[in-house]
């Protein structure tokens, strides 16, 4: 019986709605419907840079500087349009090593790539590093076909939420009529890797072997419709 009365609770099905213009009780049943379609990446969003410690500020700052100069020389001669990278973060900052009681200076920036060519990825990150990259904030990959499929599973969530109503409906020998409201949320679940250190990565090693796995792109909608119950 408790099992029985859960699953009305989650389900929300309600005869208590109250229309407001004339106070009549119009029963309804509120459910969820759900749509999800997965699809190949076909770009990537990369962000990495370089990261200097030193005890002279003006020396971290200029190693850096030289590091980057030399990540932007690579992307330029990569197939990487200049429209597609973009300087992120710029720090310096001091800091302190706790263990040898020593203040020491930070310097960090990071460029922002996006790689439209993911057969590009492997060449262009070995180069990168060999310039002298040495952090990797993340790789997110992304589909241009992401709006294209939106359409179809907003309407895979309603068709879903419609048969689940129809389903409660007629076990209480009962009809749905038309939708009285409807919500929805949706969401792109996309691949991604996270931030690392490159300093045990070896540059020959990403030009020989593959090191990318993109995986798939979940486009989900999950949609609340409360249709009038007859």
């Amino acid at each position: 019986m408790k099992k029985f009365l859960y699953l009305f609770s989650f389900v929300i099905l309600t005869f208590s709605a109250m229309a407001q213009n004339n106070n009549i009780i119009t029963p309804q049943v509120n459910v969820n419907g759900e749509g999800s379609i997965k699809i190949k990446p076909d770009y990537a969003i990369i962000t990495m840079g370089a990261e200097i410690k030193d005890v002279d500020s003006a020396k971290a700052k200029k190693q850096n500087d030289e590091i980057i100069a030399k990540m932007i020389q690579v992307i330029k001669k990569s197939a990487v349009d200049e429209k597609d990278y973009q300087t992120q973060r710029v720090n310096l900052y001091k800091s302190r090593d706790y263990q040898e009681k020593k203040d020491y200076f930070v310097a960090s920036q990071t460029i922002t790539i996006t790689l439209r060519n993911l057969d590009d990825y492997e060449s262009l990150m070995a180069d990168l590093i060999t310039a002298g990259a040495n952090n990797i904030q993340g790789v997110e990959f992304k589909s241009t076909q992401t709006e294209k499929f939106a359409s179809e599973i907003r309407a895979k969530a309603v068709l879903d939420a419609k048969k689940k109503a129809e389903d409660y409906a007629k076990a209480l020998n009962q009809n749905i009529g038309k939708a009285l409201i409807i919500s929805d949320q949706s969401f792109v679940n996309a691949p991604r890797v996270y931030a690392m250190k490159t300093a045990a990565f070896s540059a020959d090693a990403a030009a020989q072997e593959q090191t990318l796995a993109a995986g798939e792109i979940e486009i989900s909608t999950n949609v609340n419709v409360v249709f009038e119950l007859k």
